[in-house]
């Protein structure tokens, strides 16, 4: 995803998994802590459901819309760790190992580890 987007741009547009099947709508976005760009994205799941974290690299903004190239079953399945909070390295780790990613490089100060 490119990373000189405005994340409130993000916010309310519609959540996409990778056979198409929307997945909900974009309730927040989380910050790199290093970088400040996007990271993670929270997804409404549906009207009585909780929010999803889905990692915004390797997802793409396709006309107006975030497409997020994982299952729509795994996506659910995500760790649940609220939202409106700040996610701790140890969440985002969690999440990394969750979606099957390569964790980020990081310099010798951070304290997220593989």
């Amino acid at each position: 995803m490119q990373t000189d987007i405005d994340p409130r741009s993000l916010i309310g547009l519609k959540a996409f998994d990778r056979d198409g099947t929307k997945i909900g709508t974009v309730d927040e976005v989380y910050l790199d802590d290093a970088t400040g760009a996007p990271e993670w994205a929270a997804v409404r799941t549906g009207l009585f459901s909780r929010d999803a974290f889905v990692p915004l690299e390797p997802s793409e903004l396709v006309d107006d819309t975030l497409c997020v190239p994982f299952p729509r079953s795994l996506i659910r399945d995500a760790p649940d760790f609220g939202v409106g909070r700040h996610l701790s390295p140890q969440q985002e780790l969690q999440l990394y190992h969750h979606y099957g990613l390569d964790v980020p490089r990081l310099g010798p100060d951070d304290t997220l580890s593989a």
